[in-house]
Formats: C-alpha cells, sequence, structure tokens
C-alpha cells in the first residue's frame, strides 16, 4: 500500500504510462492531439517509466521534425509498447464523449460545437445519435436545422450530452 510522500511503484507508473499512452494514441486518431507535441509526450511516458527503443528516438525528436517521420515514430513505438492504433471512427466517437463531458463540465460553449465537423460522426449508439443530431454544420444554422431557438437548442444540447456520458462506455481502447 502507499503512502503520502511516498513515490509509486516502478511497475505501476509504468502501468499508467501505458494506459496514458492508449489514451494519447486515441486521441491522435481523432486529431486532438498535433504531431509536433508527440515527442514530448514521449518523453513524459518514459519519465513514469515507459521505456521502448523508439518511444526514446520519438523523444529525442524536435517539435519541428519532419511530420511523417514523427508520426512514423510515434506509430512504431505504440507498436512496440503492444498498443493498437485505435479506428479513427472509435476514436471520433471517444472524442464525441469527451466533448460532451467538457460541454456538462461549462468547459465548452454550445456554439463551439458547430466546429469540427461533429454532425459527421458517424454514430453507433441512440446516444450518440441523438446528440449528433443536434450539431448543425455552422453556428449561424442553429434554428434552422434543428428547428428550435438557441436557448431550447442549448437546454436539448446539455441533455443529450449529459445522456451519453451516462450511457455505458464505448468499448476500451482509448
Amino acid at each position: 500500500m502507499r503512502t503520502a510522500g511516498t513515490t509509486p511503484e516502478p511497475e505501476s507508473s509504468a502501468r499508467d504510462a501505458l494506459t496514458s499512452l492508449g489514451e494519447v494514441a486515441c486521441r491522435y486518431q481523432a486529431h486532438e492531439i498535433r504531431p509536433e507535441d508527440l515527442p514530448m509526450i514521449a518523453a513524459e511516458a518514459i519519465a513514469a517509466g515507459l521505456d521502448t527503443p523508439t518511444l526514446c528516438e520519438l523523444a529525442g525528436l524536435p517539435r519541428n521534425a519532419d511530420t511523417r517521420e514523427i508520426r512514423d515514430a510515434f506509430e512504431q513505438a505504440l507498436s512496440e509498447a503492444g498498443i493498437e492504433l485505435p479506428d479513427p471512427g472509435l476514436a471520433r466517437r471517444h472524442a464525441l464523449r469527451r466533448l460532451a463531458a467538457r460541454l456538462i463540465h461549462g468547459e465548452v460553449e454550445a456554439a463551439d460545437l458547430t466546429s469540427n465537423d461533429w454532425w459527421d460522426t458517424e454514430a453507433e449508439t441512440d446516444e450518440e445519435s441523438t446528440l449528433v443530431a443536434l450539431i448543425p454544420q455552422c453556428g449561424c444554422c442553429i434554428e434552422y436545422a434543428s428547428g428550435l431557438d438557441h436557448r431550447t437548442w442549448v437546454s436539448e444540447l446539455r441533455i443529450a450530452a449529459l445522456a451519453l456520458t451516462s450511457s455505458p462506455p464505448i468499448r476500451p481502447g482509448c
């Protein structure tokens, strides 16, 4: 058992780093993480106890390295760590769930959802479909696309976001 002021076991840190790297892979596939941020993320994973040859190589790359080189190194490092790069559709669904949580917590405004082509997400559950159906292609079309006034739209959006975040989780991986 860990007590206050002690450091975590190395295996626990590496396991946490592996989980975090899996989440990064999902966010990377959903275009939430830019390639130039991956070398620092790799360095943080190494500091947390995860160590693979390509992860070390990636951590040593500068932010302005060739994007293809960074992407290739990241994908190879994931493979070496036993992490599969998730399907882009699955990653997008996880991103939608994270966005719904951020909306509920007031970290994003409802109008912010009209960017990033959320309306084009391939929903697989009723909760995802309900939220996606409320997101118009642009902010100026809210009333036209939804048939709702702005206040009602925001309320419906929050209800749908709460339903999505309360629904059973998507299969693991992100």
